[in-house]
Formats: C-alpha cells, structure tokens, sequence
C-alpha cells in the first residue's frame, strides 16, 4: 500500500489532498482485510473486495458512508489491485469486476448574482484581514479558481497580472488538478483587490511570521490553509445572510453557472475550469435548464 501511495505521489503528482483521502480509504481496507484474516494481497478474493464496499455502506464499526464516499474508496482499491498486477506482486486482480456503486447526479449548487454581490461586499476594506479576504472572494468569483488552487498561489504568480495594461485582462497561471496548468483572465474587480490587498496589507502579515512567498497570508503570517479559506467563505455567507449551504466550490460553481447564463459556450467554460473532459462542465448546463424552467413558469402568462 506505501508503494502504491509512493507512487501515486512522485510518479503521478497527485495533490496531498487526493493522497490523504486515499490513505484514508486503503487503510480502511487493510483493516477490513485483517479482520477477514487476509494478510497478503494474493490472498485477496473478489467477495472480500465487494464486502469492503457492502461494508462501508452499510457502516460497521464506523458509520456508514455515502455512496459517492464508497465510490470514492472502491476506485481507491481497485486501483491498488491492478498497481499490484502491473508490479508483478499479485498474479490476479480480484478487484477487477467489482464495481462502485451508482450515485444519484448531484446538481452543483450556485449562488445567484444578487447572494454573491452580497458576499462580495461583506468583507471590511478599512482591515487588514478584510482585504485580504476581500481579494480571496474576489479571486475565486473572478477566475473559477478551486479554493486549492487559490490558497496555492505565490506572490510571484500574480506579479505580471499588476503590472499588465490595465486595458488589458491578464492571464493568471493556475496548477489545478493531477499538476496540470491552465491559463485563466482576471478582470478588473480581482485586479484591483488583489493589488490593495498586495500593497496595504500583505506587508504586515507577511511580517508577523518567518516569512513566505504565499500569495494569501493567514493572522500569523503564514500561508493562508485550505480550510481556513473554506471558514472565511462560510462566515461570509452567514454575515450576508445567505441560507443556502456553502462549499469550498460555491464561487466556482457560481462563476460557471454565471458564465453559462449570459451565452457563454461550454467547451470555453470547461477551458476555463480545467475540467479535463466536456462531460464535467456540462453537468452546470442542466442547471441553467432548470433556471430557464423556472423562469418560465414565472414568467409567462400561460405556463399553467
């Protein structure tokens, strides 16, 4: 399992949040594989793979989990079976017909222009740590940047963005998923956050710590965490007073859906997010359908 871990870190560059969340699930199954008296991977049988799964579903010891979780944890080990095979450890790979199970199509949850208008205007520009929220939000509306890929950015990653003619839209270079690059515009609005964020307030935090060449800077000057920017969207949403659930995605999804509204082409949006396929960013089209459905039904004399 280390090697397999190992090599899905240097060979494949996955992030250390997909590490964690595989370690999580192959540790998992290591322990149900111990208490089934399996102590070797050419031991493994397909029943005791596909209890694996029957077993995380339906909880036992831990709480049992959603089918997406399950999902998640079955792709994890069929993928450590078929490493196995490929290394010549396992001659067989008996996790090669079990399946994940099906999940029901979750529609992304999009704010609507008004509810991120408000959030937008939520932070205290006459702060230090307003500003640099400010030019976090800012950023993850402008751009459709994941909240990862925002609180991963360097100083030195958005220096040409300052500096570019400002009747110009830069690009700004992001490292999203799998350590793929894509280039994504940054309008007026995240330009302008950004450099009175860089300017009157960076400085300071910066100086509260060692030092770090991180773009967004927490309280003690150190590189701004993933789940502290989560905890400055939520509170954000609850001081604008937004009911509907936030997610670390919620911007994102808005700027696609938003994107989508107004015309724009899917294959430009897809581009934009990094979605490697077509079929991803699609998913934010049958929510625009449903927008327009509702619309309708509102709207039009004889809809009923």
């Amino acid at each position: 399992m280390q090697t397999y871990l190992d090599h899905l870190s240097v060979e494949r560059g996955l992030s250390r949040h997909t590490l964690t969340a595989y370690r999580r699930d192959l540790r998992r199954y290591v322990e149900h594989l111990a208490a089934e008296g399996v102590t070797s991977v050419q031991q493994v049988t397909p029943a005791q793979v596909a209890g694996f799964a029957v077993r995380l579903r339906e909880g036992g010891p831990q709480p049992p989990l959603a089918a997406a979780s399950v999902a998640r944890a079955v792709v994890a080990v069929r993928s450590l079976h078929r490493f196995a095979v490929e290394e010549g450890v396992s001659a067989d790979d008996p996790a090669g017909e079990v399946r994940p199970p099906a999940q029901h199509r979750r529609l992304p949850k999009a704010l609507r222009l008004d509810q991120v208008q408000a959030m937008l205007e939520v932070p205290a520009t006459d702060t230090v740590l307003g500003l640099r929220d400010a030019a976090l939000l800012e950023l993850l509306y402008g751009t459709g940047t994941r909240v990862s890929e925002a609180v991963g950015l360097d100083l030195d990653d958005v220096s040409r963005l300052l500096d570019a003619d400002p009747e110009t839209t830069p690009g700004l270079r992001v490292l999203g998923k799998g350590r793929k690059q894509r280039v994504v515009p940054v309008g007026s609005y995240a330009r302008a956050a950004l450099a009175a964020y860089l300017v009157r307030t960076r400085p300071d935090l910066v100086g509260r710590g060692p030092g770090t060449p991180a773009l967004f800077v927490n309280a003690r000057g150190g590189r701004l965490s993933r789940q502290s920017a989560w905890t400055i969207l939520r509170t954000t949403a609850e001081r604008a007073g937004i009911d509907a659930e936030v997610s670390p995605h919620t911007l994102r999804h808005s700027f696609a859906t938003h994107l989508l509204d107004a015309g724009a082409d899917v294959r430009v949006v897809q581009e934009l997010l990094g979605h490697a396929s077509v079929t991803t960013t699609q998913i934010y089209t049958l929510v625009t359908v449903d927008h327009l459905r509702e619309v309708y039904l509102t709207s039009h004399p004889r809809a009923y």
